[in-house]
């Protein structure tokens, strides 16, 4: 039976009551859910097959969809990445932790199981307090929205206990989410850096700190 722990708007017992609980679960090989900025996201151990069969599983979805992973610190991705740029190191000051996506060579002797595409992994360090703690207790996690195939990402604890119910072991529960915008997306293995999507932040902000960004339709 899963277990919701409330982990309220700021520090206290409940917060670090889940971020254990979190830990463990992960630990075990099972699938967390937390929040976002903009989502409830489903979490699981990327280097532990199990979990990531069961985290697709009950996604609804095959081995071929790719996972992000969210990291708890910029130092993170030197051992998840591999020949990140003069440009990606500036996105990453300016922007991390927060709503930007940086598509990047993953290094080659990791083993997990993301189904990267090519070689390559999407990273982000989010700008939420719970999951920053989180990641701090277990290092990186593979993260997708908490929501099956076809159905609307949850912006509730409770709209993603609705729709994965006991697949899920336990649910951190820390109210709805504020942001509106998903996460803009660099590709930083193409040359120049592309621009995949425009979410929070908007091409022309983040050509401000890296003005050889393109947009696809310019490539």
């Amino acid at each position: 039976m899963s277990l919701v722990i409330e982990v309220g708007d700021r520090p206290g017992p409940g917060r670090d009551r889940g971020v254990a609980a979190a830990a463990a679960a992960i630990k075990r090989g099972e699938l967390v859910v937390l929040p976002t900025e903009s989502v409830y996201g489903l979490a699981a151990d990327p280097f532990s097959a199990k979990a990531m069969r069961a985290l697709r599983e009950s996604k609804g979805r095959g081995d071929d969809l790719p996972i992000g992973v969210l990291v708890g610190a910029v130092r993170t991705v030197e051992g998840l990445a591999s020949g990140i740029t003069a440009d990606g190191r500036a996105l990453i000051e300016a922007f991390w932790p927060g709503p930007l996506t940086l598509i990047v060579r993953a290094q080659p002797t990791l083993a997990w199981d993301i189904s990267s595409t090519g070689g390559h992994v999407s990273l982000r360090m989010p700008l939420h307090p719970v999951a920053l703690s989180v990641l701090a207790a277990t290092g990186p996690l593979a993260v997708t929205s908490a929501q099956r195939a076809g159905s609307v990402p949850p912006r509730t604890c409770d709209q993603a206990q609705e729709q994965f119910g006991d697949d899920v072991a336990l649910y951190l529960d820390g109210g709805s989410t504020v942001a509106e915008a998903p996460s803009s997306i660099v590709d930083l293995t193409a040359s120049p850096p592309v621009v995949l999507r425009e979410g929070a932040y908007t091409s022309a902000t983040l050509r401000e700190v890296c003005p050889d960004l393109v947009d696809p339709d310019s490539t």
